[in-house]
């Protein structure tokens, strides 16, 4: 082989436009990998906040504190199913301390989201998620009925 070949055979010139033309697509699957990951944790939250929202809503219209708190762990399975929110373990506590008329409900949600496909990026497998929420229990309304008319 002459010097000039032998000279251009171990040239690197050239070689980093090519490294990065066989990396850019690895790059770019990894950095879509992410972004799906983090919306989904975002999703999960939006959506956790608005089903927190509505069961202490629902909770808030109820005459007992007992009644209240299934109103509020009823509408708040309803409200993750429509949502598509997948959680590994769900807990639904309202506090009723001061449900009385004029008073406040506060309902909070807590989830458990299942990012078991983020293990590749050291994302933990489960991100608990928390919403709560506050509802005024109306002033005006009647309290609980003692089942005597007159």
């Amino acid at each position: 082989m002459s010097k000039p070949v032998k000279r251009w055979w171990r040239s690197d010139r050239g070689s980093a436009s090519a490294e990065l033309t066989l990396i850019t697509p690895l790059l770019i699957m990894v950095l879509m990998f992410v972004a799906v990951v983090i919306h989904r944790g975002v999703d999960a939250r939006l959506r956790l906040d608005d089903v927190a929202h509505q069961a202490a809503r629902a909770a808030s219209a109820e005459r007992t504190s007992a009644t209240a708190v299934h109103a509020a762990r009823a509408t708040a399975g309803r409200g993750l199913a429509e949502a598509g929110v997948v959680c590994a373990s769900t807990t639904v506590a309202a506090d009723t301390a001061d449900f009385r008329p004029g008073g406040t409900l506060t309902v909070t949600v807590t989830c458990a989201v299942d990012f078991g496909d983020g293990q590749l990026l050291g994302v933990p497998t489960n991100r608990t998620v928390t919403a709560t929420a506050t509802e005024p229990v109306d002033a005006w309304r009647s309290g609980p009925t003692t089942g005597t008319t007159t």
